[in-house]
């Protein structure tokens, strides 16, 4: 569910009333955790962190014009979601598991780059704020780099 919100502050304000903190909460421990290089920025209508144009000139290749997306957020219909591109094939998925069975006896439930969360109150906020220490914009621009190539040659 995408919004149409133009400002993180605007998309945060329009959000239900059980789903505001815990999308703020992240929000701070994202911003607080998150190596510097990375923007926050509305992106693809949720709350996303991205690398700027100015670091990594070429953009997304899906849409060249857009910076290249790294994390979102977002309160989804059924769920809450984290969008962790440094996710997808690598052994951070696997440090992101094992945290996960050390502070919840619940079943993650993770895709390929998304986290879901169905209820608020099951959001590791502070597990969520170490993740985003992991890589850094020049580390996530050479695995991008990698990912894109491999799938260019496919």
């Amino acid at each position: 569910m995408q919004s149409k919100a133009k400002t993180v502050d605007e998309y945060i304000e329009e959000l239900p009333t059980d789903r505001k903190p815990v999308i703020s909460a992240l929000r701070k421990a994202i911003k607080k955790n998150i190596p510097k290089g990375f923007e926050e920025a509305m992106s693809y209508g949720m709350i996303g962190y991205v690398v700027p144009h100015k670091l990594y000139a070429a953009g997304y290749h899906c849409d060249p014009k857009l910076p290249l997306p790294f994390i979102n957020i977002a309160s989804q219909k059924n769920h809450i979601a984290v969008y962790h591109m440094g996710l997808y094939r690598g052994k951070l998925v696997d440090w992101f598991q094992d945290q996960w069975n050390e502070i919840s006896k619940k079943k993650l439930d993770i895709g390929k780059v998304c986290i879901r969360f169905k209820k608020p109150e099951d959001v590791p906020v502070e597990l969520i704020g170490e993740l985003v220490t992991k890589i850094t914009p020049q580390q996530w621009i050479e695995l991008y780099e990698q990912f894109k190539d491999e799938n260019v040659k496919k």
